[in-house]
């Protein structure tokens, strides 16, 4: 199941996103800036993308095999929310805020 590009891509953004997190915090520490900068436009861009391939993986595969693709949704799912948790964590934690 993991294959397929609409199973794995909404897996590798959150991670991504992670990975980009890491490294901001790694260069600047935990900062309020005025301008939103690179990772914030990165994920207003990519976070509709996720979305969608989520509901095309939830719609084309959940008929085909749920057991899996129930088990890949969760995944996604989860990794989604945990990214908007870090994202809600790191709002409201920087000095400043």
């Amino acid at each position: 199941m993991l294959r397929r590009w609409d199973a794995w891509l909404p897996i590798a953004i959150p991670l991504f996103f992670f990975a980009l997190a890491w490294r901001h915090l790694a260069l600047y520490g935990l900062t309020r800036d005025t301008d939103e900068g690179t990772e914030a436009h990165l994920f207003q861009l990519l976070m509709p993308v996720q979305l969608i391939a989520i509901a095309y993986f939830a719609a084309t595969s959940l008929t085909r095999a749920p057991r899996t693709a129930a088990v890949v949704l969760a995944l996604q799912i989860g990794l989604t929310l945990a990214l908007f948790t870090a994202i809600y964590w790191l709002e409201h934690s920087a000095p400043g805020a």
